[in-house]
């Protein structure tokens, strides 16, 4: 690639190499993305101003990738967190049935021996409530 067109990409902001005095380093990807540059434009007939808005929307596209991964991870996490809790609901409501299955199946007498009788109620309460 001809060094002018190197230095009118990077003027474009197309690629944007490193410097180590008047040198240009240019990184891996800086070369893939030449690549990509030489490839649109000599083999797909892409003027520049298309290569840039190529270039724009797909680094756009890839923010809003990563900006969904984010999501779905967050998501993905506060389903696993509900869904513990779930579980946690369902074992206590099955805790509560156990012993309410428990305490029904114990025989009556022993349900109501703290009980007191008293034969007596409806006369003793009648002269409270007057």
């Amino acid at each position: 690639m001809h060094p002018q067109t190197l230095r009118l990409y990077e003027r474009r902001g197309l690629v944007i190499p490193k410097r180590h005095g008047k040198n240009r380093l240019y990184s891996q990807h800086d070369i893939e993305r030449l690549m990509y540059i030489q490839n649109l434009t000599q083999e797909l007939g892409i003027n520049l101003a298309g290569v840039e808005r190529i270039i724009r929307l797909q680094n756009e596209l890839d923010q809003l990738k990563i900006q969904k991964e984010e999501e779905i991870r967050r998501i993905s996490e506060r389903i696993a967190q509900l869904e513990r809790m779930k579980r946690a609901r369902e074992d206590e409501i099955e805790d509560i049935r156990s012993r309410l299955r428990d305490e029904l199946s114990q025989p009556e007498a022993e349900e109501h021996e703290d009980r007191v009788e008293c034969h007596d109620w409806p006369a003793t309460n009648a002269r409270r409530l007057e």
